[in-house]
């Protein structure tokens, strides 16, 4: 089993920034790489970014130029970092990992806001 871990999340004004950091422990051998899903009130999960322990990344279109995802993978730690947020960026954010992109294994999720 691998636990992640999420933290940074919270209340920011439009055009703002937040970093979101996830920190995975246990059987760090079963996953290849890690990544953040969001979920608005409603909505269906979807993903964010993602990226592999050899730090190939990928970004859904809504949040390609504003969003940047790092992993560092001698503290098992993935980062996003947030910037020029909107209010539609508002969601529970959800750190995710697995061996490809599978997300085997999911955090208990971050509240961000973003008040217009």
């Amino acid at each position: 089993q691998v636990q992640l871990v999420e933290s940074g999340g919270g209340l920011v004004q439009a055009g703002g920034s937040l970093r979101l950091s996830c920190v995975a422990s246990g059987r760090i051998s079963d996953i290849n790489a890690m990544g953040w899903y969001r979920q608005a009130p409603g909505k269906r999960r979807e993903v964010v970014a993602q990226i592999t322990t050899d730090g190939n990344a990928m970004y859904a279109d809504s949040v390609k130029g504003r969003i940047n995802i790092s992993i560092d993978n001698a503290k098992k730690m993935v980062r996003l970092e947030m910037n020029s947020l909107k209010p539609e960026d508002t969601a529970v954010y959800y750190c995710e990992a697995g061996w490809g992109y599978t997300s085997d294994y999911w955090g208990q999720g971050t509240q961000v806001t973003v008040s217009s």
